[in-house]
């Protein structure tokens, strides 16, 4: 029989560096940005906060809103809170600064680095009805 060693000091999963834009330069190199991975307890709060309930009791998920603030939440670095950065890109919020910050192809791009850090290498489809339905 196994110990409770393995689960009182799991292996951390550690930060990640991803370049996913050579446009980010600093003294001719582009500037990775650093995510960290998102947990279940974490991931069930995006879930709830963007499942919306009708009078009729029918679901909606905002799927859209889920993956931009779920990939926003992940970023360490830089930081999407700083007020300088906002200002810069002349918006308001996390999302909307990377939304703004970013080209589409290189949203997508950090966004899959956020869900494979996170463990979510299934269909994110699947994980979220399994989150909604549990």
């Amino acid at each position: 029989m196994s110990s409770l060693k393995a689960f009182l000091n799991p292996i951390k999963v550690e930060n990640k560096e991803v370049i996913v834009s050579n446009r980010f330069q600093e003294e001719g190199k582009p500037v990775p940005f650093i995510i960290r991975p998102i947990t279940q307890k974490e991931n069930e709060q995006l879930i709830k906060k963007y499942t919306k309930k009708d009078k009729k009791g029918n679901e909606t998920f905002d799927r859209t809103g889920y993956i931009h603030e779920l990939t926003a939440a992940a970023v360490v670095f830089p930081d999407l809170k700083n007020a300088e950065l906002q200002k810069a890109y002349d918006v308001l919020g996390e999302v909307e600064l990377l939304k703004t910050m970013l080209l589409v192809g290189e949203f997508a791009e950090l966004a899959q680095a956020v869900q494979e850090l996170s463990g979510l290498d299934e269909d994110i489809n699947d994980l979220i009805e399994e989150a909604k339905n549990g």
